[in-house]
């Protein structure tokens, strides 16, 4: 299956988060994956679709969530997640490139916020250089 732009983008922008690592969720009897989780220190804060529709829900702000399911019709819910925290954002609808990682960066940030003084200074620790065996 061919990979939208909008999908690609994305995907970039969530494995460039600090921490961030990705799961796939494979269907039921080894079938191919459904969707891909994207959590930080263990805590989700993105699933991309992999089926047909390209979508991501994420973690939102709840005061904001009203205010963009009226000015999108793109973004709505469709998962098991609790409905006043998470969000769903169709690829391929009206809501604007820039806004999709406005939101990501957004989801993440939440969750970041939940995360524990000593794993928030992990995350933002500079990387070891890594030395070449000798």
């Amino acid at each position: 299956m061919e990979v939208g732009p909008r999908r690609e983008a994305l995907t970039l922008r969530l494995e460039s988060k600090p921490g961030s690592t990705a799961t796939p969720v494979l269907a039921p009897r080894g079938g191919a994956s459904l969707a891909v989780m994207h959590k930080v220190m263990g805590k989700l804060f993105a699933i991309v679709s992999l089926g047909k529709a390209e979508y991501v829900i994420l973690k939102c702000d709840p005061h904001l969530i009203e205010v963009l399911k009226e000015t999108y019709s793109g973004i709505g819910h469709r998962s098991h997640l609790d409905r006043r925290n998470w969000i769903s954002v169709e690829l391929d609808a009206d809501v604007p490139a820039d806004e999709i990682i406005r939101l990501v960066d957004q989801s993440y940030d939440l969750v970041r916020a939940t995360l524990t003084r000593k794993q928030r200074a992990l995350l933002d620790a500079p990387k070891e250089a890594e030395t070449p065996p000798a």
